[in-house]
């Protein structure tokens, strides 16, 4: 419904990026990091910052056009500074989960059939004072095994911070099939020990069917909710509350 909705800043974005890490590389310099994890950090700092301009159609990218040629030398130079900016911070904030050593081209898109399992998305409380919970490790697990995440952006186990208020949230890897329009349900738990509290196992399944590739972006479109999950120390009873699951992958 909204596929078509596009932001044309990111066009920019992505292309400069992409041309100061190829000028970068040719100079042989080691100060900024070229790999596809750290233009991935930059481009979403730079994104995060600069004014977006959405278009619908061909409408649209003509009146973006038509915006005059001062203004557009003007974001040009705003994204290059902010581009500039984000390539220094992320430099001296790398990942270290990522592989630096990675180059640009390394990264091929392949097409199989795969399960896309959804983004999880859950909150921890505190069952006697209903305060959220921080400092906390949160594990997604498949037959007790911690499951694969997407890539390594995202966590697991998880540690739940301060300002998020108990939230938590995974994204597994997609699951190879033999082909498109399979169905299967996704058995998971979550896997919570905090000193003073009893273990916390929910379990809970994903109805999933199969689509022809991954997918490559998050989307919040995307996710299957947990009911709020509660901890309590050892004897007090838990009440946690129940949903429906739901079904994710092709629709035609």
């Amino acid at each position: 419904m909204f596929s078509e909705i596009h932001n044309t800043i990111e066009d920019t974005v992505f292309a400069s990026i992409n041309e100061i890490c190829a000028a970068i590389e040719k100079e042989g310099r080691d100060d900024i990091c070229t790999c596809p994890q750290c233009r991935r950090d930059a481009a979403c700092y730079v994104l995060n910052k600069a004014v977006p301009r959405y278009v619908i159609s061909n409408r649209g990218v003509a009146r973006v056009e038509q915006g005059g040629s001062i203004r557009q030398q003007q974001d040009i130079a705003d994204i290059m500074a902010l581009i500039h900016e984000g390539m220094k911070r992320v430099a001296h904030n790398q990942r270290k989960t990522a592989n630096h050593s990675a180059r640009h081209e390394d990264e091929v898109r392949v097409d199989t059939p795969v399960y896309n399992i959804p983004t999880i998305i859950g909150r921890l409380f505190n069952g006697i004072n209903f305060e959220p919970l921080a400092g906390v490790n949160v594990e997604l697990r498949l037959d007790g095994d911690l499951v694969a995440m997407k890539d390594n952006n995202w966590q697991n186990p998880y540690t739940l911070v301060a300002n998020t208020e108990g939230t938590f949230a995974f994204w597994p890897e997609p699951v190879p099939v033999d082909s498109k329009g399979q169905r299967k349900n996704f058995e998971y738990s979550i896997h919570i020990e905090v000193p003073g509290f009893e273990t916390l196992n929910h379990f809970f399944k994903i109805p999933v069917i199969s689509d022809s590739s991954p997918v490559k972006s998050y989307s919040m479109a995307r996710t299957f909710k947990l009911p709020d999950l509660y901890m309590f120390p050892p004897g007090e009873d838990a009440n946690i509350g129940l949903r429906d699951d739901l079904e994710f992958g092709s629709q035609e």
